[in-house]
C-alpha cells in the first residue's frame, strides 16, 4: 500500500521514538529484554505473528485481511520438515492497534512479525518490536519506511524501473522521457525511473509532470509532444495506472502524433489489471513488468480451490513471508537481518525475491507487452539471483 507516513519514516526517527518509549517504560519497569532469536515453542515450532486488518470497517480491506491470512495458512501447510506456530493479530488498519498487536506478539514469543498492511501502522509496529529484537516484514511497497528492523515485501517502483530500463536499453531504447503525476507516488516513480535509466547507460531525455486531474493530463499532452520532439525521445516511461491517467494518455498521446508507431510506451504500473485495460488501443505494444505469470496463476488456482475466491493481488505477500521463514528454518538459520538478506533470496508464489539490507526488496519480474488485447511475455522472469544461499 503506497501510503507515506509523515512520522517515523526512517530508522533514525524510529530510534528516537523508541528511546522515548523506553524512557517512559523505565518509570515503572526495566526495559524489555531483547529476543535473542529463539522464537520457538516448547515443541520447537517457530512462532510467527501475522498482523492483518481484521476488525476494519472497510469491507474491501476486511476481505483483504481474510485473503492474507488464508494465503499465510496455505504457506504453512506447504512446508515440510518445518513447524510454524502461526498466530494472527487484528489491527483494524489502525496504527495504535497495530502497535498493541506487536506488543502482544512479542509477549507471546514471536520470532518475526509478518505485516501489517499500511505504512504508518508498519512504522508503529517496528518501533514496538525493536526492543524485543524482532524483525518486521510489512505488506507495504513504500521504500520511505524501510530500514532498521522494517522490511517491505511489496513490489517497489525501483524494482520495476530497474527491470524495464534494463530491457529497454537492451532493445536499443536509450533516450527515455519520464511522464509522472505531481504527487508523492509520481515523484517517487520519477526518482526510480531516473536512477534506473542512468544505471543502464541510457539518457533521461526530459521529464514532464502533470497535475493529477483530467485537466492536468490534457494540459500536459502538448508539453510531452514538444519535449519528445525536441529531445529525440525514443521511449516514454509513464507512472500512470489504469485507475488514474493511463486511459486518457493512451488516447490523447497517439492523437497528438506520439503513437506507439513513433515512440515506445513503458509503464511503471501493471497494464494488465483490471482486464479492461487490455482493450485500450494506446497500450497495444506497450511494455510493463509483472511477477512470474505461471507461478502467480498456479497460486491463484490453488487459492480458489481452497477458498472459493480469487486472492487479492497482494495476498501472495503473506505466503512469501511464511516461505522465507520456512526456508531459513529448514536450513537451520535464524531470522536476523543477515539471515533475511541472504543473497540468493527465496522462492515465493510469484517468483524469486530477496530482501535488501536497506529494507526494500528485489523481485524477479517478467517483461510483457499487449498484442491484440492479450498479454505476451517478451522476457521471462528469472528463476534465481545466483550467489550463495537458498
Amino acid at each position: 500500500m503506497f501510503i507515506l507516513s509523515t512520522l517515523l519514516r526512517k530508522p533514525l526517527a524510529r530510534l528516537v521514538a523508541l528511546l522515548a518509549l523506553i524512557g517512559l517504560a523505565a518509570c515503572d519497569a526495566a526495559a524489555p529484554v531483547a529476543n535473542t532469536g529463539g522464537g520457538s515453542t516448547a515443541r520447537g515450532a517457530v512462532v510467527v505473528a501475522l498482523l492483518v486488518p481484521h476488525g476494519t470497517a472497510n469491507a474491501q480491506e476486511a476481505q483483504l485481511a481474510r485473503d492474507l491470512e488464508n494465503a499465510a495458512r496455505l504457506a504453512v501447510s506447504d512446508l515440510t520438515g518445518v513447524a510454524i506456530d502461526l498466530r494472527v493479530y487484528g489491527t483494524a488498519g489502525q496504527p495504535a492497534q497495530a502497535r498493541q498487536a506487536a506488543l502482544n506478539a512479542a509477549a507471546d514469543g514471536a520470532a518475526i512479525i509478518i505485516g501489517p498492511l499500511h505504512a504508518e501502522s508498519a512504522n508503529a509496529v517496528a518501533v514496538a518490536a525493536t526492543p524485543h529484537g524482532i524483525n518486521v516484514l510489512a505488506f507495504s511497497n513504500n521504500p520511505t519506511i524501510a530500514g532498521g528492523n522494517l522490511f517491505v515485501l511489496g513490489q517497489t517502483f525501483r524494482n520495476t524501473a530497474d527491470r524495464l530500463a534494463a530491457f529497454a536499453t537492451s532493445q536499443g531504447k536509450s533516450r527515455i522521457m519520464a511522464v509522472y503525476s505531481e504527487n508523492l507516488a509520481g515523484r517517487l516513480g520519477l526518482e526510480a525511473i531516473t536512477r534506473a535509466v542512468q544505471a543502464q547507460g541510457g539518457t533521461l531525455a526530459g521529464s514532464v509532470a502533470y497535475d493529477f486531474s483530467q485537466d492536468g493530463v490534457v494540459n500536459a499532452v502538448p508539453v510531452i509532444r514538444a519535449t519528445a520532439e525536441t529531445n529525440a525521445v525514443d521511449a516514454i516511461f509513464l507512472t500512470a495506472n489504469s485507475a488514474g491517467a493511463l486511459p486518457l494518455f493512451s488516447q490523447m498521446l497517439p492523437e497528438a502524433g506520439l503513437g506507439p508507431d513513433r515512440v515506445q510506451y513503458i509503464g511503471l504500473a501493471r497494464w494488465d489489471t483490471p482486464p479492461q485495460t487490455l482493450e485500450l488501443p494506446g497500450v497495444q505494444g506497450g511494455w510493463f513488468a509483472l511477477p512470474d505469470p505461471d507461478r502467480a496463476a498456479a497460486f491463484g488456482a490453488r487459492f480458489r480451490a481452497a477458498h472459493g475466491n480469487s486472492p487479492h493481488p497482494i495476498a501472495g505477500l503473506a505466503y512469501d513471508g511464511i516461505a522465507a521463514v520456512g526456508a531459513l528454518s529448514e536450513a537451520g538459520r535464524g531470522l536476523t537481518r543477515g539471515d533475511l538478506t541472504q543473497t540468493a533470496g527465496f522462492q515465493g508464489v510469484s517468483g524469486v525475491f530477496r530482501l535488501r539490507p536497506d529494507g526494500t526488496n528485489e523481485r524477479g519480474l517478467a517483461v510483457a507487452t499487449i498484442a491484440d488485447k492479450r498479454v505476451q511475455i517478451l522476457s521471462p522472469a528469472p528463476r534465481g539471483f545466483g550467489g550463495a544461499g537458498f
